[in-house]
């Protein structure tokens, strides 16, 4: 099935005022908090991230690559990791409104990308 629209998980080190600017331009952002998995490891937000069919938003470029090379390696499917440069909050937004207005949720299938 093709999905269109990313819908976008955003990590808990993710100013929660990204997913407020991108909800009222009509994508579906959700956090950590919202979902009820604040304090839980990378790995298992990544994991619910994937269970949602979800791209996760995260400013952790360590440990998610590395989490990225385990599901490739593993041949288990995520729905994209977006790796974000600590700007303010309007900047990640205008970038992210890039990515959600250019790609699919199916071309962002187990892709990686940084803002």
């Amino acid at each position: 099935m093709t999905s269109i629209f990313i819908h976008l998980y955003l990590d808990e080190d993710v100013d929660v005022l990204v997913a407020t600017l991108l909800r009222s331009r009509g994508f579906v952002a959700t956090t950590t908090n919202q979902a009820g998995q604040l304090g839980k490891a990378d790995a298992e937000q990544l994991e619910y991230a994937a269970g949602q069919k979800a791209a996760i938003l995260t400013h952790n470029r360590t440990d998610f690559e590395d989490l990225a090379r385990e599901y490739f390696e593993q041949g288990k499917m995520h729905y994209g990791i977006i790796i974000a440069v600590r700007n303010p909050y309007p900047e990640i937004v205008q970038r992210l409104l890039t990515i959600l207005n250019r790609t699919t949720a199916d071309e962002m299938e187990n892709q990686i990308l940084y803002i």
